[in-house]
């Protein structure tokens, strides 16, 4: 009766959007409703997201892209603001560095982003999928359920729902296939699919560098923040509720910079880091805007005294929280030995980085301790199949993996990697007719074809080389007008290897280097041949790291903009017919569709330019009809 003499009485005006069911009952309008259909439905627009999607649509499958902030990257996004770390080690492991999607995108960031703007980096992730066709992109949306199904045993998700609170719009979308590329693992939740969390013991996977007790903790959550130097100084007046630091807290805490600040800023891993992220986040900008207090106010940093705070995270920088439980579980072993299984779909070879739950509140503890290890390692497909929901792939940090093994394959580099990995399984999957991830591990010609396809998308698997009978190139006659090594681009490996990364390895390196330029490969058929599709692999400077950050530090060991060692002009010919002429290339795989098929026997490579150094290298030329 109240809220009805209010309303008689004021100037009010019910919104026409209530819609009243009785004269004391009121009620939000209906969202609006659309259904989806799909091949194949991605949750979550991290780096693993992305390149699941881009991998999936680019072999034909149609994909909606599923993300629950305004921008993609998740923490590699503007967001977050970490830089993509990976097998390479940051350089600590030259040429190990991931190459397929993940390249072509830190190549095309570092070439049109020299000055590591994270806007035009959100914007080049958003181009990549926007324009790709057979994506559909929902932003500031989420996974709130789905439905499944079980038939003769076998439980499926048929349609996942989501909402858009901004547009009031909520979306079911219905496909085969599913990915779980959330970090958090959502929509892998809501299905039903069996997961681990926190720390198990040393006997449940016979790991040395396990607890002697499990227990339900996990890695912390950080907030990074970025600063910069002005010609005077500047104050800084810390907020009356910021955390309160003293020199003896930094002990195993290097503050070794300030433009960049910290991934050792840590906290809320002895908490619940999916129920209790509210106060993780309170509690991690209390540390952040602390170490700053600390810095700028306590008279040990007077370096500091011209830098600025010029941005601070509002969302923490999250390391684990569930990984759910696949056909194969990756540990502690499997890294420490190399293991190369047989059905390997991606690689890693980032330390074991454990890091302790409750990070600065243990100021007496290093804040992690790595494993180091010389070897690369391959991951099983069946660390991407959920092994109770038939057809759910996961992607990212949320993979079938113990708490010590996942401690190496949380990294983004090898999430993008594994990515790529399920969106072109999904892709073959697809074409081939099936509905559940089974026919995977029941087929090892499959899973040959599935590495294949990856290996020719410029992915790298250890131990393993072009074998496609469609390549022509690989019955061809190689030679260099200068240089050594023209047949090593048809031998099937397109980069150079190191012996220390497994016994499957070597040192060579697998790459025609003309001794000057302009320089000639030329390929001679057996005979005459319709040829529709010519791919190249140029040298991009694996022996450098490559990644977008706000550490001066860490820019200083890259190149920021096209690669020197790239092949920027050239021209191909068939039969002396110019089939394609390229001016300013800035990318390591390049694939030239021909607009028709030419008859010929003789394909010459002209490299004309690169963008620094005085010779070409090449790894690999592909031919198809």
């Amino acid at each position: 009766m109240r809220l009805r003499r209010i309303c008689r009485k004021s100037t009010v005006r019910i919104n026409p959007f209530f819609i009243p069911k009785s004269k004391f009952d009121l009620r939000f309008r209906v969202p609006n409703h659309t259904t989806l259909t799909a091949d194949f439905c991605v949750a979550g627009g991290g780096m693993a997201g992305v390149c699941t999607a881009l991998a999936a649509a680019r072999r034909g499958a149609s994909v909606v892209l599923i993300q629950d902030r305004s921008v993609l990257g998740g923490n590699a996004s503007s967001e977050v603001r970490m830089h993509v770390v990976g097998a390479d080690c940051s350089g600590g492991k030259p040429g190990a560095r991931e190459s397929g999607i993940l390249e072509e995108l830190r190549l095309e960031d570092a070439f049109r982003n020299p000055h590591r703007s994270y806007s035009l980096w959100d914007l080049l992730l958003y181009e990549k999928v926007h324009l790709e066709n057979g994506i559909t992109l929902l932003l500031d949306t989420t996974v709130v359920g789905c439905k499944t199904e079980t038939i003769d045993g076998v439980t499926r998700i048929t349609s996942i729902q989501a909402h858009r609170e901004s547009t009031e719009d909520h979306f079911a979308v219905d496909a085969t296939w599913f990915a779980d590329c959330t970090g958090d693992g959502r929509l892998g939740f809501e299905a039903g699919a069996d997961f681990m969390r926190g720390r198990e013991d040393r006997v449940a996977f016979d790991e040395a560098r396990a607890r002697e007790t499990a227990d339900g903790q996990t890695l912390g959550s950080s907030i990074l923040f970025t600063a910069r130097a002005y010609p005077d100084p500047q104050p800084f007046v810390a907020p009356s509720w910021v955390r309160t630091f003293k020199a003896s807290d930094f002990v195993h805490r290097a503050i070794d910079g300030y433009e960049y600040g910290y991934w050792w800023s840590e906290w809320g891993g002895q908490l619940d880091t999916i129920r209790d992220n509210d106060k993780i986040r309170h509690e991690l900008l209390r540390i952040a805007l602390g170490i700053w207090n600390y810095i700028k106010n306590s008279g040990d940093h007077p370096d500091a005294a011209n830098w600025a705070l010029e941005w601070v995270g509002a969302i923490p920088g999250k390391r684990e929280s569930r990984r759910f439980l696949g056909r194969y579980i990756l540990t502690e072993g499997d890294i420490l030995k190399g293991h190369v299984p047989s059905d390997q779909v991606a690689y890693g070879g980032w330390a074991i980085d454990l890091h302790e739950p409750s990070g600065v509140d243990v100021p007496d503890k290093p804040p992690y301790t790595p494993t180091h290890f010389k070897n690369l390692f391959g991951i099983p497909v069946g660390c991407y199949c959920s092994r109770n929901i038939g057809n759910l792939f996961m992607g990212g940090r949320n993979i079938s993996a113990s708490h010590v093994g996942f401690a190496s394959t949380r990294v983004m580099g090898t999430c993008a990697a594994g990515g790529q990995a399920i969106g072109t399984a999904v892709a073959m999957l697809t074409e081939a007719g099936h509905t559940n991830h089974d026919a995977l591990e029941a087929s090892p010609p499959l899973i040959a074809a599935l590495q294949q396809r990856l290996l020719r998308d410029d992915a790298f698997l250890p131990g393993l080389s072009n074998r496609d009978d469609k390549d022509l190139a690989r019955t061809a006659t190689v030679t260099g007008d200068t240089g050594n090594g023209a047949d090593r681009v048809v031998d099937g490996v397109t980069r150079a290897l190191k012996a220390q990364w497994g016994p499957w390895s070597e040192d060579a390196p697998h790459c025609f280097e003309s001794t000057a330029l302009p320089a000639c490969l030329d390929l001679t058929l057996p005979g005459k041949s319709l040829i529709k599709t010519i791919e190249l692999t140029f040298d991009s400077g694996f022996e450098r790291p490559l990644a977008l950050t706000p550490s001066d530090w860490f820019t200083a060991r890259m190149t920021r903009g096209p690669q020197p060692e790239l092949i920027k002009d050239y021209r191909i010919t068939i039969d002396g017919e110019v089939v394609v002429n390229e001016v300013g290339n800035f990318l390591r795989k390049r694939v030239h569709r021909l607009d028709r098929s030419v008859e010929g026997k003789a394909i010459r490579i002209e490299f004309l330019a690169t963008h620094g150094i005085p010779m070409a290298r090449v790894f690999e030329v592909r031919i198809y009809g």
